[in-house]
């Protein structure tokens, strides 16, 4: 009895591994039929897309098959790819801070959201906004339809600013015809196989179709120029043709063939708008992203700093401190573009000996331009480089700790329209002081005048004339931006605090009375106004701009147009006699000189006060 009990123990012991075994592989089989099924069915990019993750893009053969195969698959991949839009439109936006919401219903958008804070001229017509099935449409008070084949490049503008330039200044157009040529077979094939497929009379015709869909998808997915595509190309393009052509002949509903080609321009409009929203995000961090060169640089000198055995702390000579001189300030995180605001302004000068430059910096960046500025001179300039962290003013800094913040651009654009209901974008950046600036009166104590020049400018003569303006007891000696005007941006400042006509200033080149500063106690009053606007209406990236009008309001000079050129960073066409005659050069804008989507017709200009030939430049590869 015992042996018989022993083994049924061992029997039913083995049954049951064995039935849990048998259980764990159906498991894992219907596990993996589940995953297999929401991969068909394209969900995983949903769940890729909610995370905020862009997500993988299938073959354009796999894409172009589903869109006659699965109409439910491809309405899900168009909700991927909106969810990856939005996705991008967030990025964006942090890149570029809009202006505040509030700007009223003069606005012009393809959506409530995407141009906020780009201020309307007082002289527009009012526009609204009109829906229909085929989008949006922008009309005038009278609802004519300003809809026309540019309206998406002007509204471009509107929405994503230097970007639509520079992408129209670099457009290519198509000079592969046989590559065109495919893709609009493609698309017609594509029109008409689904009517095909209805009918079981062509049968082999659809099957045909297909064939050729496939192949056509399969070449133009390795292929896109005309030396790229295989030898037996011309074959397939006849039987192409030939097989569009008996399509045509089918008696098919026309409805239906035109419903599925408009369905599928949608889908190719939607993937283009998507692929320019990730275009435009590229460009925004490429153009405030430090190049890998320029940080080599930096971290090059930063390490020959501690290395070197120069006695780098040696006190200046008491020019810094002596106000019979011509002091420039400059706030600057970029060695590179310093430097060449520094030689810039000393090439030509007559009596360089009496300049002396301050140089404002972070910590991160102190030591690369205390080590560069030392073993490099400018003639007989003085430069004081000064980390804004180390200063002992957080007695009169109220608003945060102190930290350095460079002179703020506002995108601003404007809708224009004339007489014939025609209407022009126009987009402009317009620099002012920052945060730090407030500080001059603290920083330099013994000073009664400064110049403040902004990093991204370069001299083309002598700007010792500045030092000798009377500015009738003004502050600012700044050059107006007419383009923009205060009732343009009355949104942002007090009501009856302007005149509407009265024009914007500009950073860049600024000569300032310290001594009235002082008198008026205007970082005070900066600071009071900006603590005010942020208790009223939240600390926004207008505060600065609404509280640098207010401050400087009726103490601004206004200086000659011809000191200074602006916008060197976002126009390509400004002329020669313009460019040759300007004082000063100002690259406010995105495409800065020292970076690759800088303007190449400005960038020379701007090379050559760099001295290419230095060891640590070459070192770093830097050649703008």
């Amino acid at each position: 009895m015992k042996g018989g009990y022993g083994g049924s123990s061992y029997s039913l012991a083995t049954k049951r591994r064995w039935k849990g075994l048998v259980t764990a592989v159906l498991g894992l089989v219907f596990l993996s039929m589940l995953v297999s099924l929401v991969f068909l069915l394209g969900l995983h990019n949903g769940f890729l897309s909610s995370a905020g993750y862009a997500t993988e893009q299938p073959s354009s053969a796999t894409k172009h098959l589903r869109v006659y195969d699965q109409h439910s698959s491809a309405d899900t991949r168009n909700e991927s790819k909106r969810q990856q839009s939005a996705h991008v439109d967030d990025l964006i936006k942090r890149l570029v801070p809009p202006l505040p919401k509030n700007l009223g219903k003069n606005s012009v958008t393809e959506a409530e959201n995407e141009t906020d804070g780009l201020p309307i001229p007082a002289d527009s017509p009012k526009l609204w906004q009109k829906r229909n099935n085929s989008g949006v449409a922008v009309t005038d008070d009278a609802g004519k339809d300003f809809r026309g084949a540019d309206e998406s490049e002007k509204l471009c503008e509107l929405k994503y600013g230097s970007y639509c330039l520079w992408r129209r200044e670099h457009k290519e157009k198509m000079k592969d015809a046989v590559v065109k040529r495919m893709k609009d077979l493609l698309y017609v094939a594509r029109a008409y196989y689904p009517s095909i497929a209805k009918l079981p009379a062509f049968d082999k015709l659809s099957h045909e179709l297909k064939q050729n869909i496939q192949d056509f998808e399969r070449v133009l997915s390795e292929a896109t120029t005309d030396k790229d595509l295989p030898p037996q190309i011309e074959k397939k393009l006849t039987k192409m043709e030939a097989a569009i052509a008996r399509a045509k002949s089918c008696p098919v509903d026309c409805n239906n063939v035109d419903k599925k080609l408009r369905q599928l321009v949608d889908l190719t409009e939607d993937e283009a708008n998507f692929h320019r929203k990730q275009s435009a995000f590229l460009y925004q961090l490429a153009v405030q992203t430090m190049p890998k060169s320029l940080h080599c640089l930096s971290m090059r000198l930063t390490v020959e700093y501690f290395r070197s055995s120069l006695d780098l702390e040696q006190s200046l000579s008491e020019k810094v401190l002596n106000p019979e001189l011509h002091h420039y300030v400059i706030f600057s995180r970029n060695l590179l573009a310093s430097s060449v605001v520094i030689n810039s302004t000393v090439q030509h000068t007559e009596e360089s000996g009496k300049q002396v430059f301050h140089v404002l910096t972070d910590r991160e960046n102190y030591f690369a331009m205390k080590f560069w500025f030392c073993i490099n001179k400018y003639r007989e300039a003085t430069v004081q480089v000064l980390n804004i962290e180390d200063l002992k003013l957080n007695n009169h800094y109220k608003l945060a700790p102190l930290h350095l913040s460079l002179p703020e651009e506002f995108r601003v654009s404007f809708l224009r329209v004339d007489k014939l209901s025609s209407y022009q974008i126009k987009t402009e950046y317009l620099s002012i002081f920052s945060h730090s600036h407030y500080l001059l009166p603290k920083i330099f104590p013994t000073l009664k005048k400064v110049v403040v020049l902004d990093d991204d400018v370069l001299a083309q003569r002598d700007i010792s004339d500045l030092w000798s303006l009377d500015m009738g007891g003004k502050v600012n000696g700044a050059v107006q931006f007419c383009t923009v005007k205060l009732g343009q941006l009355k949104k942002y400042l007090p009501r009856n605090s302007f005149s509407e006509n009265s024009c914007a200033w500009m950073s860049g080149v600024n000569i300032i009375d310290l001594t009235r500063w002082r008198e008026h106690n205007l970082t005070e009053t900066f600071q009071r106004l900006v603590q005010e606007m942020s208790t009223e209406e939240g600390l926004s990236e207008t505060t600065a701009l609404s509280a640098s009008m207010l401050t400087f309001r009726g103490l601004v000079y206004a200086l000659d147009d011809s000191w200074m050129l602006s916008s060197l960073g976002l126009n390509y066409g400004h002329n020669e006699d313009a460019l040759r005659t300007a004082a000063v050069l100002h690259f406010n804008g995105n495409m800065k000189p020292w970076l690759e989507l800088g303007i190449p017709k400005y960038k020379s200009s701007w090379r050559k006060f760099l001295n290419l030939q230095n060891q640590f430049l070459s070192d770093c590869n830097v050649n703008p």
